[in-house]
This record gives structure tokens, sequence and C-alpha cells, in this order.
């Protein structure tokens, strides 16, 4: 059963209406077209500079922001992808995540505010994210690269990292994916079901994000949905996903996908909690960040 903490939690945001922005694909474009008018910041917060050293660059035109701890040593590299259905920003909780890689593991953490949908398209994006991870592998060593990515920046994380793979073949040492988006069709007959229950997401929106991100490429394209790709030759994965999210079928079949094809999948799901879990302040989100946090520091001793 979930904690008090979370099943309060997920009442109050059904209470406030959260899932009512990806109700229809009427609601997926307007929040696009206000995006557009007045975009929202993806500056990390002020406090960070208390505790790690933070720069900027580009990237082509995506902003790259290099997060190392202050006064020592990073022992491990993360890029970190965010999430937001390919239309949104990366806000406070993503900051609070990576806030805690950076001084709980002792990582340096790198992290793109990669170009939103519609300009932001996988065929764009997905090829600038490979370079990014193979750069990272490539001045630290694989053994101290861990890859993460959640809801949408989970699926464009994975399709980096196949992309990276038939390229190269370097991989990361892990893979880590949080309440992952891996399969924009939103065709599972299981989610039906399962949205009811979910108080943050709607399949009608999530398929129009999906359309949006597809751009010229069919919404099956393994860059845009990499669940349909191959997982062979993949870093080993850790996944997080909770039972009242729509997305967690995409979960469910990379566990059986991902396996069938030999890789090793450490697989977490929680009964009741709702997507994203992990990045918000309930206690199993508290659990989930230890388990990430541990992920790192062991990565930084392969």
């Amino acid at each position: 059963m979930p904690s008090l903490c979370s099943r309060a939690l997920s009442v109050a945001l059904i209470a406030t209406g959260r899932r009512r922005r990806f109700a229809s694909a009427e609601a997926v474009r307007a929040r696009v077209a206000q995006t557009a008018r007045r975009p929202a910041s993806h500056l990390p917060p002020r406090s960070l500079g208390r505790i790690a050293e933070v720069s900027r660059a580009f990237v082509g035109a995506w902003p790259v922001y290099d997060i190392s701890p202050l006064g020592t040593e990073a022992v491990a590299q993360v890029l970190y992808v965010h999430g937001g259905a390919y239309i949104n920003e990366l806000v406070r909780p993503h900051w609070s995540m990576i806030r805690t890689l950076v001084a709980r593991a002792r990582a340096r953490v790198v992290v793109p505010a990669y170009i939103l949908a519609p300009r932001g398209t996988a065929d764009r994006n997905v090829p600038v994210a490979a370079d990014l991870l193979s750069g990272l592998i490539e001045s630290g060593g694989a053994g101290g690269t861990v890859l993460i990515g959640d809801s949408a920046g989970a699926g464009l994380a994975l399709a980096a990292a196949q992309r990276l793979r038939d390229r190269t073949g370097a991989q990361p040492s892990r893979i880590v994916l949080i309440s992952p988006w891996l399969d924009v069709t939103m065709s599972h007959p299981a989610q039906p079901d399962i949205e009811r229950a979910d108080p943050l997401l709607a399949r009608p929106g999530l398929a129009e994000a999906g359309r949006l991100y597809a751009g010229t490429l069919a919404a099956d394209d393994p860059r845009v949905s990499p669940l349909l790709g191959s997982f062979e030759g993949l870093a080993p994965l850790t996944v997080f996903t909770g039972t009242r999210d729509v997305l967690t079928t995409d979960s469910r079949e990379l566990l059986r996908r991902a396996r069938a094809d030999g890789v090793e999948v450490e697989f977490h799901e929680e009964e009741g909690l709702p997507h994203g879990y992990p990045l918000l302040p309930v206690p199993e989100g508290r659990a989930a960040r230890d388990r990430i946090v541990d992920l790192v520091r062991a990565a930084a001793e392969l």
C-alpha cells in the first residue's frame, strides 16, 4: 500500500486539476502556443550555487548546464535528461533531483535544456543527445557515467543510448529511467483502465504531444518511441514506475523486451504511486532517490 503521504498527494493532484493539461489535444496545443508566446525559464535555482559550481555552454542551439560539487572532485558523471512531455522545460523537482545527485552522489551532472516540440523533434534531438552522451563517456570513462532520464526525458535518453550503440557500440555504465514514456502511440490496451486512476496524465494530450515530437517521423519510429527499437547491447537498466501512471505499461513492456534481448533490468514498480514519484516529496520517492544515489556511487567504483 502507498504511504499516507503519497495518498494525500495524489488526492491533492486530482483536486488541483493537473490532469486537465493533458485532457485533450486542444489543451496541449494551447500549452504549446502559450509557451511560444512566453517561454518558460530553464535556469537552475540560485540556491544550487551554494553547493555546486554551475556553468552553461551551448551545444548547437541547446543550452547545456554543467553542475559539479563545490570544493571537491566529482567521482562520477551523470547525463540527466528532463521530462515534461517534450513540451515543458525543466522545473523545480528536476533541479531538486539534480541537487541530490551532486550533493549526495558527488556527481558531475550535465543537464541539457533541449529544444522543445514542435521545434525540437526526435530526428533533431536524438542525435544531439547521443553526441552529449558519447562525449561524457569519452571524457570520463564508461565506468563512471550514468544516463538518467525521467518521463519524456527517459524516452529521449533511451533513444540516444540506442543510437550510440548502433553508431559506436559505446554505452554508459547504467541507464536509469524514471516513469519512462517510451511509446508515444499510446496504444497499449491496458492504458484506458490505468488512466482512470492516474492523477496527472491522460492519453489524448499525451498522444498530441507525441505527435508534435514525432514531426515528420512516424509515431512508431524507434527514434520517437524507443520501446519499439532493439535493446540488445544496451547498458544495464534500472526502471522506476508506479501503478497509478498510465505510462506504466511502457515500463512493463520494457522489462519484457529488454530481458528477452539479454539486457539486465532492475525493476521497481510501486503500488498506488503516480507518474514521476521518485521526484516527489513522499517516502517512496525518497527511497527511490536513495537507490539512484547508490547506483551512481556504484558506477564510480567500476
